[in-house]
């Protein structure tokens, strides 16, 4: 049997939930006539539109069938995919569900779509998770994506309005990794004075960066700040077994956000779509959920506001 050929495009090595995605494909590939090839792109949109468009470019007896990618830019590439779509690649874009879409399918003669966790919903749960952790309300500290990405900004959108008004945020930027939110909260804390600031809770858009924060407090050389700000809650989102919900169970993060790695589920839509004369929806999501659940969480006692 002739096999598939599918090329899964992902942003970086550096990210546990990229592993999970780049796993989570291997595990549908074993039951699926598909030769499945992964490529990381190094953080970096250029790196990933060159591989991109050199496999659409290739030799057409090697080319993908299919091409699955997570973005790393805003932007999701619309030339490289108006260049899959003409060659009759498949096309599914994860987490992130870019404008061109409709334009492309319109004329498709392969399949093209998003596959997604509600982005926004997640911003929402992290939201009602800090609002029962400081029912009294507070200060929140919220470490976000890159400003550009899709799913930074549905998650800002959906905790910003959530949030009850007396809870005041402030936020930073990183890039997703652990040494990035490391080097964001470091040069703030440069740019802090730590000892009359308040800050009830930190949050941010991914485990790794929730972990980097906590490892920078811990840092602090003065012990009574260094305790202080351990005893505050540190939130994340992605929620893996193995990564984010065993952080919450050490004591590491207080909550998590679980959000299903979707790259297996795109895997299976994309072959059981190529051969079909209709197309997929337009967008496909996995819904996310609180770890642990709201009903688990207590609340941190705080001085008024």
């Amino acid at each position: 049997m002739t096999k598939t050929r599918v090329l899964l495009s992902l942003t970086t090595e550096e990210n546990g939930f990229q592993l999970e995605q780049a796993a989570a494909a291997r595990r549908a590939a074993e039951s699926l006539p598909v030769e499945l090839q992964i490529l990381f792109a190094g953080n970096d949109a250029i790196t990933q539109s060159t591989q991109l468009l050199r496999a659409i470019q290739g030799d057409r007896s090697q080319r993908p069938d299919a091409i699955i990618f997570e973005p790393v830019g805003g932007t999701a590439l619309p030339q490289v995919a108006r260049g899959a779509q003409k060659a009759a690649i498949g096309w599914c874009v994860l987490n992130s569900v870019p404008d061109y879409l409709p334009d492309l399918r319109r004329s498709a003669r392969a399949p093209i779509f998003s596959m997604t966790t509600d982005q926004e919903e997640i911003g929402r749960i992290q939201a009602r998770q800090i609002a029962a952790l400081l029912p009294r309300g507070g200060s929140v500290l919220y470490i976000q994506g890159p400003s550009e990405h899709f799913a930074a900004k549905q998650r800002t959108a959906g905790i910003q309005a959530t949030l009850p008004e007396n809870i005041r945020i402030a936020g930073l930027r990183a890039n997703w990794t652990e040494q990035g939110a490391a080097r964001s909260v470091t040069s703030w804390m440069k740019l802090t004075a730590l000892n009359k600031l308040r800050v009830d809770l930190i949050a941010a858009q991914n485990d790794l960066m929730a972990l980097a924060a906590r490892k920078v407090f811990e840092g602090i050389p003065d012990a009574t700040d260094r305790e202080r700000w351990m005893g505050i809650p540190f939130l994340g989102v992605d929620g893996l077994v193995n990564t984010g919900q065993a952080w919450v169970k050490e004591g590491l993060l207080t909550a998590t956000v679980v959000m299903p790695p979707s790259a297996g589920h795109a895997l299976r839509l994309m072959l059981e779509t190529l051969s079909r004369p209709s197309q997929v929806p337009e967008r496909n999501g996995l819904p996310p959920e609180s770890f642990p659940p709201f009903g688990a969480l207590r609340p941190v006692i705080t001085s008024p506001q």
